[in-house]
């Protein structure tokens, strides 16, 4: 299958799911806030929809790669550690930008809302400044 076929359909499963989870629960499909509101608050009163949509969001990789023999998107190319380190300055990140990228990119961008727009903004300068430090500077490269 072609690759641009694929991210696609990927994108349009993604759209499909925000606004459905808009349409159905009124709720913004920010990751960020899913797990937030799972993991902080035991007094949450909607753990279901929650659970539901990170297990729609986790099993199919693990379908794929049963059904496949592999995950599709290959093997980090970093240890362990600098993938901790990194999931804990994305999880800082969203705490101080009030969201992720599901939830101010896809969400934010289409209701209009200019936080989300401007929050959106960061997240990709902050993600090219780290591809050229990594790559140019640190001389790090990815296939």
């Amino acid at each position: 299958m072609f690759p641009w076929l694929l991210s696609t359909l990927g994108g349009v499963l993604i759209g499909l799911a925000a606004v459905l989870l808009m349409g159905s629960l009124g709720r913004i499909a920010g990751i960020s806030g899913i797990v937030g509101g799972l993991a902080s608050t035991p007094s949450v009163s909607d753990p279901g929809w929650r659970l539901a949509f990170l297990i729609g969001l986790i099993l199919p990789s693990f379908a794929l790669s049963v059904l496949s023999g592999g995950s599709g998107i290959g093997q980090p190319t970093v240890s362990w550690p600098w993938m901790a380190a990194a999931g804990l300055l994305v999880g800082i990140g969203t705490r101080l930008g009030s969201g992720c990228t599901s939830g101010h990119g896809v969400c934010g961008i289409a209701r209009l809302s200019p936080r989300s727009i401007v929050a959106t903004l960061v997240f990709m300068l902050s993600g090219m400044v780290t591809v050229f430090v990594t790559h140019h500077l640190f001389g790090t490269a990815h296939p």
